[in-house]
């Protein structure tokens, strides 16, 4: 298994057809894909042009964990199909340890985003308005307060370079229709609370998350896409929680607050980033892995 960054990869066995800000699509036959989890990352909605090392298989690894640990409550797109046995034997390396093969589903488009903490955007909403996508919140609240009980805060499903707009239950009752939106509701919160409440015995923080759906052609709602990774997720060290301030977290945040140090309008190309916001970003990744895992 290759310690090489994998910026993008370059399959040749199977029919490419697309490249997300970190994730990779191939085509495996006509009814499923192999996910390939690059080392990309992406910051104010801008591609960096360096990786962080050994992202795509945390990634990879945190979110298989997760499918497999919160099955009992929603299917997910995994097939258990060994990503090593769809592509070329001179690919296999490439993608080791960072693909999964899973089934082809029609996503339904909306960020499905659950709030245990007032952190972010759900934050700067309450300053101005005192609720959340909609949702009106106890007065008084401070900054990364745990809310009375976690809430769903859709987001809208931006194009690339556009920012995700936060949008009220009823944008999602417009989008997916009344049944797919209650469901993806109810899931979206049973899937957070019991991942929040595993994860906190690890010593991590789940603050909020985001989780994407897809539908089968009976209209059975599947869990697709990454799965409570420090990616679509904010962790933070239970040990260094307080209230009243924007905790650490083990994710891009490191990069995220180099970069607002820098001279840069948040269009791309971005900085490129020092060696040692590199390597301290990617034992961020590998810390939280190693919390939630045990391994």
């Amino acid at each position: 298994m290759s310690d090489t960054p994998l910026y993008q990869s370059s399959l040749k066995s199977l029919p490419f057809l697309h490249r997300g800000k970190v994730r990779d699509l191939y085509a495996v036959g006509d009814d499923k894909l192999l996910v390939v989890q690059s080392d990309r990352l992406s910051a104010f909605d801008v591609i960096l042009d360096d990786p962080i090392p050994g992202k795509g298989r945390v990634l990879t690894e945190v979110s298989t964990f997760w499918f497999d640990k919160l099955k009992h409550i929603v299917p997910n797109h995994l097939t258990g199909i060994d990503p090593a046995s769809v592509v070329a034997p001179e690919e296999r390396a490439q993608i080791a340890g960072r693909a999964m093969v899973v089934k082809k589903y029609q996503p339904l488009l909306v960020e499905a985003v659950v709030r245990g903490y007032l952190i972010g955007s759900g934050w700067s909403d309450y300053q101005k308005t005192g609720a959340i996508c909609g949702i009106k919140l106890p007065a008084g609240l401070k900054q990364a307060q745990k809310l009375p009980a976690p809430i769903f805060t859709p987001a809208s499903k931006a194009p690339a370079g556009h920012h995700d707009e936060n949008i009220t239950y009823e944008d999602v009752v417009a989008t997916v229709g009344p049944a797919h939106a209650a469901k993806v509701r109810e899931l979206s919160i049973r899937l957070y609370t019991e991942a929040a409440a595993f994860a906190v015995t690890r010593g991590i923080i789940i603050a909020d998350t985001k989780f994407e759906f897809g539908s089968d052609a009976a209209g059975n709602i599947v869990l697709i896409d990454e799965a409570l990774t420090p990616d679509s997720s904010r962790f933070w060290p239970a040990a260094e929680y307080r209230t009243g301030i924007s905790p650490p977290s083990f994710d891009k945040q490191f990069v995220r607050d180099w970069l607002l140090t820098q001279p840069w309008d948040k269009k791309a190309p971005a900085p490129r980033l020092p060696a040692d916001v590199l390597t301290k970003t990617a034992a961020k990744y590998r810390e939280a892995q190693r919390m939630l895992l045990g391994n």
